[in-house]
């Protein structure tokens, strides 16, 4: 049976030359396949010849040039692909492919190869390939799995169709699980997690019941030390940042290595935001041939993939749909389309956001021109709807401290670099030997800045900015910042499992640095009522501390709390200097209203860390870009 399926497959073969070309790979050189395609009609000289210069060492094969050109269609090229190579393509019409043959390979690996194993016999394997002009460089890889290898052709579309059908839930089941189980929040699952933080709670709750004055004074204690290093790095940070001046890359390099970009736009229930997402990523001056949007969308998210149906998608744009699964993370969605990626690069962007036109140029010369264990260049992230209201204000203020002043500063302090959800670009082969995101954390992108960090790889700040929709209602602002605050305890939680490792891979500072990023924040806000209750005193009610305490201890407390809200509004004060910040330095004092919210978005994440440590609180999006978009992204 194996027999005769090989037979059917290989029916209507070619000249006995080409045969022995396809099997071993020698032979003379095969017609140029722009040459095919001009003797077909379906190219014309000039055609040619401007594809040839766009390709000129590229990555994008010369049929891929011409497809994203809209110069030739599909079936163009896979006619003369079959007669260049001197084999057919396969077709729904053939016998299936073999499962054994595919689980031997590895669903992923068949994917990044973009080779499917087909059938054996007689001692060799069918192997369908939908990049043939990179067979020969699998053929050490496939041979040392298979044997000796007969190649087929395949569009990419079936092969991804054939191997889902096979496995499918395979597939799904590695979008979840695919970093390591060390370094993976998979373990929260059980409920032991859930009783002991409820149990620590039960026994504080009862030790400051038994013990008030003591309790309150230790965590008053735990709370200003929280403060004054935090504020410390924050200074450090600034200082750093602004005694070097912001680097930007230039886009001079060798253009003749430019590589394919995949750029991953997770969806989820935003069909109102499918055009303006359109129109957006067409704003991307990369070349097209080395442009791959894959937007990625949950099966069953039925409105949003209804009004992808209704766009025209360039066909360097792709809908990716993520088979249903009990879990619905951001994280897991962008694992699953990874497999389906092109490029050596791989970026992500949010549904709503906007990036600067030229902003994949100056992400590859950043790669190009950068260290070797540069694995991650983040942008800068902005708001295009700053004046809607005080919450967007301050917002854009804390948004434009962290992303123009304090990440920056802390890349050039040396310490681990928290990502954040998106303008994010990372080297693939780095990506995945790292296992890519974890599906189970809500804030998968500070924990893969850490897993970064703790491998030896570095992140870079580039000064290209990506506005998107800021988050205008105190209500979805609390329920998405205490997503956030769960996530960043999830994170900490995850790499200080084994302290000592933690230590020996990043050193003391980068040790330092994630404990007060991470646990600082955590506690800040926790703790923070504790020392508002001070500022009872100025109203003459009195504190439960007051005559415990010597007086020169609500001195020192005092100072603290001024430096840090100085810090506060200089650090807010100096970042605001683009453009389109003009006039926000006004709204610095509405700060202080502003982060007393984040406390009750701690609490609702404490409960959530009992309750439902993998819910993830969706963030709506698309109800306020318009004209003021255009003009923000223009200044």
């Amino acid at each position: 049976m194996a027999n005769a399926a090989v037979q059917h497959l290989v029916a209507a073969p070619p000249p006995r030359q080409t045969q022995l070309r396809v099997l071993s790979g020698d032979g003379p050189p095969r017609k140029p396949l722009g040459e095919i395609l001009r003797e077909m009609g379906a190219l014309s000289a000039a055609q040619l010849m401007r594809a040839i210069r766009q390709q000129d060492g590229r990555a994008a094969l010369l049929g891929e040039i011409l497809l994203a050109r809209g110069w030739i269609t599909q079936d163009h090229l896979m006619q003369a692909l079959s007669l260049q190579f001197g084999t057919r393509f396969l077709t729904a019409a053939d016998p299936p492919p073999d499962p054994r043959l595919l689980d031997r390979l590895g669903v992923v690996r068949a994917l990044t190869l973009k080779c499917l194993p087909w059938h054996a016999a007689g001692g060799m394997t069918v192997v369908a390939s939908a990049r043939p002009a990179e067979f020969e460089r699998h053929r050490p890889e496939l041979e040392a799995v298979f044997g000796p290898v007969v190649m087929m052709l395949t569009s990419e579309a079936h092969l991804h169709a054939r191997i889902l059908s096979l496995r499918r839930n395979r597939l799904r089941l590695w979008a979840e699980t695919c970093v390591a189980e060390k370094e993976s929040c998979r373990m929260l699952q059980n409920r032991w997690f859930s009783r002991v933080l409820a149990a620590l709670l039960a026994g504080l709750t009862l030790l400051a019941v038994l013990w008030p004055l003591g309790v309150l004074m230790a965590l008053t204690a735990v709370a200003v030390f929280a403060l004054v290093l935090s504020t410390l790095l924050k200074l450090a940070a600034a200082f750093a940042a602004l005694r070097c001046g912001p680097v930007d890359t230039p886009l001079v390099h060798d253009t003749r290595q430019d590589p394919i970009v995949s750029v991953m736009v997770p969806l989820y229930r935003e069909p109102e935001v499918v055009p303006r997402l359109v129109n957006r990523l067409a704003r991307l001056t990369w070349p097209r041939e080395l442009t791959d949007i894959l937007l990625v969308v949950e099966e069953n998210d039925h409105l949003t993939r209804d009004a992808l149906a209704k766009q025209r998608l360039p066909n360097w744009m792709r809908v990716i749909l993520v088979p249903d699964a009990k879990l619905k993370t951001k994280p897991r969605a962008l694992n699953y389309a990874m497999a389906f990626a092109r490029g050596d690069i791989i970026g992500v962007y949010d549904a709503e956001d906007a990036p600067e036109p030229d902003q994949i140029h100056r992400v590859v010369a950043a790669f190009a021109l950068g260290p070797k264990n540069l694995a991650c260049v983040q942008g800068v992230l902005d708001f295009y709807n700053p004046a809607v209201n005080w919450l967007s204000r301050c917002f854009t203020i804390e948004y434009a401290t962290w992303f123009r002043v304090i990440l920056p500063g802390m890349q050039r302090l040396g310490l681990a670099v928290p990502l954040g959800g998106t303008t994010l670009f990372f080297r693939r082969d780095v990506l995945t030997s790292l296992g890519g995101w974890d599906a189970h954390n809500v804030t998968e992108d500070a924990d893969l800045g850490i897993r970064l960090a703790r491998h030896g790889y570095v992140t870079h700040l580039l000064p290209t900015v990506t506005f998107e929709e800021a988050n205008c209602h105190v209500l979805p602002w609390i329920k998405q910042r205490s997503r956030w605050l769960k996530g960043y305890a999830i994170t900490w939680l995850v790499h200080m499992r084994q302290p000592a490792l933690l230590w020996s891979q990043l050193g003391a500072w980068r040790f330092f640095g994630v404990q007060v990023l991470f646990l600082g924040t955590l506690v800040q806000f926790l703790l923070a009522p504790l020392l508002w209750s001070f500022w009872l005193m100025l109203l003459g009610l009195g504190h439960p501390l007051q005559d415990t305490l010597p007086g020169q201890a609500f001195s020192v407390l005092a100072a603290v709390f001024l430096l840090a809200e100085a810090t506060t509004l200089a650090l807010g004060a100096i970042a605001l200097r683009a453009r389109h910040h003009a006039g926000l330095w006004r709204w610095l004092p509405a700060l202080h209203l502003y982060f007393p919210l984040a406390v009750l978005a701690v609490y609702k994440a404490l409960w959530e860390l009992i309750s439902a440590p993998f819910y993830w609180d969706k963030t709506a999006h698309g109800k306020y870009a318009g004209a003021r978009e255009a003009q923000v992204i223009q200044a």
